[in-house]
């Protein structure tokens, strides 16, 4: 995209609300070090920075608005239509076996996922985090699906982006669980084996009632609405609800792996 017109957007904006670099920084709790970086082309602007100036700054979702259709093209090409499907659905499941959902990730632990092994460097990883970071919006719009979260223990002991990060992104479960349109349970490694060792899924629920399944893996993902398929899936994610913990003890594990309070 034209990230020049993109930062006239946001000075523009600033000058609109009589507000300083810093009173952003602070309104937006980002370094100000960051927001000048950012207004001077050397970091790429984010979609989670993007939303929280349109909040900041009264733009009714401009900045972010900016952003969002060359995000969409920024994923891997087999993942480009899941968005879409994703912002329709009026109910998503999503087990994950080894990484806290995309949907609840803090920028820092998705930075840390995508840019590990050094696959993704420079552009192309800002577009990839702030592809995930955009696709957070439906957990707060007036009308967000149901979403329930599986996410097995293993996940949320593993350090990822360092000890810190971690304990950010634990804050962010307990944040996010408050929302009544989320659920979250832990599945404990007690457990064992699980119907699901092979990886993750999310079925998602559209409003005509059709269902479509997003699979991925070490080289590509995909994304099916075969019956069977389905079906499978269905099964093993009943399984797997019935072995996790329910909310409230899957909280009192998150709080109490959680360094900081």
């Amino acid at each position: 995209m034209n990230y020049e017109k993109w930062i006239r957007a946001l000075k523009a904006a600033r000058a609109g609300a009589e507000v300083s670099q810093e009173g952003l920084a602070t309104l937006i709790r980002w370094s100000p070090s960051t927001v000048a970086a950012i207004e001077t082309g050397r970091r790429r602007p984010t979609m989670e920075f993007a939303i929280a100036a349109d909040e900041a700054l009264g733009t009714g979702g401009l900045l972010a608005g900016l952003l969002e259709e060359p995000e969409r093209r920024a994923g891997p090409p087999w993942f480009e239509s899941w968005p879409g499907h994703e912002q329709r659905a009026v109910r998503l499941r999503n087990f994950e076996p080894c990484l806290v959902p995309g949907l609840l990730q803090t920028e820092e632990y998705a930075r840390a996922i995508i840019s590990a092994g050094g696959l993704y460097r420079g552009d192309q990883l800002d577009q990839l985090v702030s592809v995930r970071m955009g696709r957070q919006r439906l957990l707060h719009r007036d009308d967000p699906p149901e979403c329930v979260f599986v996410i097995d223990e293993s996940a949320l002991r593993r350090p990822v982006g360092g000890p810190a990060a971690m304990d950010r992104q634990l804050g962010r479960l307990l944040e996010v669980v408050e929302l009544p349109h989320v659920q979250l349970h832990v599945l404990p490694l007690s457990v064992g084996a699980h119907a699901s060792m092979g990886g993750g899924f999310v079925l998602a629920e559209l409003p005509e009632g059709d269902r479509l399944l997003c699979l991925d893996n070490g080289a590509r993902g995909q994304i099916a609405d075969y019956p069977e398929w389905i079906a499978l899936v269905q099964r093993k994610w009943e399984l797997l609800l019935g072995e996790a913990l329910s909310q409230s003890a899957s909280i009192d594990l998150i709080n109490k792996l959680k360094v900081t309070p």
